[in-house]
């Protein structure tokens, strides 16, 4: 089965979406005019994938315009913009385990057994999407911001209140995410912690500062990603493997996520769900980011993401 990618990137200061076909980035406008952005794309997904498809069976049919070498070009985030980031906090077995034995707490048990549903958050896309090959600015008012490595679900059709067996017809493509996390910012500054409190937690602090969740470089249709319950997860910082697991570890799957919050919300096409991160973060070991880091993010199926702090 032919295949192809999609990206946005920097052409000229203006963002341009492109699908990428043999190692090449063609403008969208050029090749589907009637879906010039990856969002545009997304929102006509079961024509636009099936036109892309064929184009990337057909190349000689590209033999007209003018593809770019991936490598040449300046990224911005895949989807520029969606409604909704929806994340999963605390969604992977060995995450949940580590991060008890840092606090020496007891075990959680399996939300499934307990019967608890999955616990999300929200990210605003404008202010904290970023591309591969960005520079992170970290936020002056933390000192220990940490790395998350995480698959990211890009929504393909408006979705509500759908069935965990319906859930992934909904989803069209995958990609990377690193959700960075403030973490000497997740309670406000001066209040009592495990109080009890709503006004205990400060999740714009925490998770939300510009930048914050670098995406990309691509996204990569459903139908050409490898089995996704058994992806290998790694993050490296420097040159120093920091993450490195599989989707086997995950709590809550793909196709639960999605339908839990089909049932809080309407997914709209272009959506992500980035569905939470695996051991291997910082926060057990106190090694946090400085600037001068090198994040580089690698999930099997769709490649590398790469940013620098700053």
């Amino acid at each position: 089965m032919a295949s192809f990618k999609l990206l946005s990137y920097s052409k000229g200061g203006r963002a341009t979406g492109a699908v990428v076909i043999g190692g090449l980035a063609y403008d969208l406008a050029d090749v589907r005019p009637a879906t010039p952005t990856v969002l545009a794309v997304m929102e006509d997904w079961s024509a636009a994938s099936a036109d892309l498809r064929a184009l990337a069976a057909t190349p000689t049919r590209l033999a007209g315009n003018a593809g770019r070498p991936v490598e040449s070009l300046t990224y911005l985030a895949p989807v520029l913009y969606p409604n909704g980031i929806y994340c999963a906090g605390a969604n992977y077995h060995d995450h949940m385990a580590e991060m008890a034995r840092a606090f020496n707490l007891p075990p959680a048990p399996d939300p499934h057994v307990v019967g608890m549903s999955p616990w999300c958050f929200i990210k605003t896309p404008r202010n904290t999407l970023a591309g591969h090959g960005a520079v992170i600015r970290l936020p002056p008012y933390s000192k220990t911001v940490d790395w998350e490595i995480e698959v990211a679900l890009v929504i393909g059709q408006t979705c509500k209140d759908v069935s965990i067996e319906q859930a992934m017809d909904y989803v069209a493509c995958y990609s990377i995410a690193n959700d960075l996390s403030a973490r000497d910012h997740l309670r406000r500054t001066g209040a009592k912690p495990n109080s009890g409190s709503p006004m205990e937690y400060d999740w714009v602090s925490h998770k939300n500062w510009d930048g914050s969740c670098p995406m990309g470089p691509w996204l990569v249709p459903k139908e050409d990603m490898p089995d996704t319950n058994n992806l290998a997860l790694r993050l490296w910082v420097n040159d120093t493997l920091m993450q490195d697991s599989s989707t086997r570890q995950i709590i809550f799957n793909d196709a639960e996520l999605v339908s839990f919050m089909s049932q809080r919300v309407t997914l709209f096409p272009g959506d992500v769900i980035i569905t939470g991160t695996p051991a291997g973060v910082g926060t057990p070991r106190g090694i946090f980011l400085k600037a001068g880091d090198v994040v580089r993010c690698e999930v099997q199926g769709v490649g590398s993401l790469v940013n620098t702090m700053a």
